[in-house]
């Protein structure tokens, strides 16, 4: 099979080296069996030395695999993780909103739903109220995961390797003089948030604004997005957290039903059962 040659496809945009590797990425794509370099040069009517070239990084990018014994080429597990990002995150924004939007009129506050994405919260949606303070927040906006509600609730739900290897990667830096930078302390923190059901960003990311957190689970209870409730300081209160928690919390577990999920329980008689879990496997 032959490919169109890039250099015949007309386009206002062109970068020559994405195009090409766009192009080997169709080829593997359109083959039953992994395809031996040569093949890949025939077929994109590239010179074999170039091709090679284009597939040392797509393979150090997990785009592409090799096969160490025939040297021969297929897609990588990046692409299957990429795909499943894409369609998790358009099932996951199209359920979200009438969750979102009653969770504000409960609430009174910004509603944001935010993802965990190479260890940093990616700000997904947000919802806000009709009130003269509100957050300076955006989509598309990213922060760190220790020191948001959204963060601490998705990290409090994931194996402490996984907690490990975040925290080894981006640091614990600090936003305000109430970001926690203590590893120690951190997971002291995710001990409590599996306790209570819902996080706390105690303006740990931004001086003068509170959060609330709690995580949503796709349907193999994997946590996936996390919502939060923001507000100032003055209004989410130390002493009102506990109320403002309860719809959060509504509302994270009927998204995660919507996804699929099989939790129905609330997260504290969850959190019960791990622990007499544990317990039953100590005796």
């Amino acid at each position: 099979m032959k490919v169109q040659s890039t250099k015949a496809k007309k386009s206002p945009y062109r970068i020559q080296v994405l195009d090409r590797a766009l192009a080997i990425l169709d080829v593997l794509g359109s083959q039953r069996n992994e395809s031996s370099l040569a093949e890949l040069s025939a077929t994109v009517e590239l010179h074999k030395s170039t091709t090679h070239r284009l597939m040392i990084v797509l393979e150090r990018h997990r785009l592409v695999a090799k096969n160490s014994e025939t040297g021969r080429y297929r897609l990588g597990l990046k692409l299957f993780e990429l795909g499943s990002k894409a369609i998790a995150s358009k099932d996951l924004l199209q359920h979200s909103l009438p969750h979102l939007h009653g969770l504000v009129e409960e609430t009174g506050e910004t509603v944001h739903l935010c993802i965990l994405d190479e260890g940093e919260m990616l700000y997904v949606q947000k919802i806000e109220p009709q009130r003269s303070v509100r957050m300076a927040s955006s989509i598309g906006r990213r922060a760190p995961a220790h020191s948001t509600a959204v963060g601490k609730a998705i990290l409090a739900e994931l194996p402490d390797h996984e907690v490990d290897a975040m925290i080894l990667q981006h640091e614990l830096k600090s936003s305000t003089p109430n970001t926690i930078t203590s590893a120690e302390k951190l997971k002291a923190e995710l001990r409590a948030t599996r306790t209570r059901g819902y996080s706390i960003d105690d303006e740990e990311n931004e001086e003068g604004v509170r959060c609330v957190g709690a995580a949503v689970r796709d349907h193999s209870s994997r946590p996936v997005a996390a919502i939060s409730v923001s507000g100032p300081s003055f209004r989410i209160t130390k002493e009102n957290v506990p109320q403002i928690a309860q719809p959060l919390v509504r509302a994270a577990l009927a998204l995660s039903q919507d996804l699929g999920s099989p939790l129905t329980r609330h997260k504290h008689s969850d959190g019960r059962r791990r622990a007499e879990d544990k317990r039953r496997v100590a005796r």
